[in-house]
């Protein structure tokens, strides 16, 4: 099986700018979201449609970044 039907995005989460992917395998959709600059990811998920995934990958990240603590340069 191939990876099909892929669209990548950039937005910003609780003020961090993410990428979100998302491809569909056969009948199920996966998405991962991932911080720009180093590429790593926060969360993934899948579901049998394109908008279930994105949410719930959306809803995970977007916890996590918001108990992410920042560090600021003095």
């Amino acid at each position: 099986m191939r990876a099909e039907d892929r669209s990548t995005r950039q937005e910003e989460l609780a003020g961090w700018p993410v990428r979100i992917t998302t491809h569909r395998i056969g009948e199920i959709y996966y998405t991962s979201v991932d911080n720009v600059d180093p590429g790593a990811t926060i969360a993934r998920a899948s579901a049998p449609s394109r908008e279930e995934a994105e949410r719930v990958a959306v809803e995970k990240a977007r916890a996590r970044l918001a108990s992410t603590r920042r560090m600021t340069a003095e």
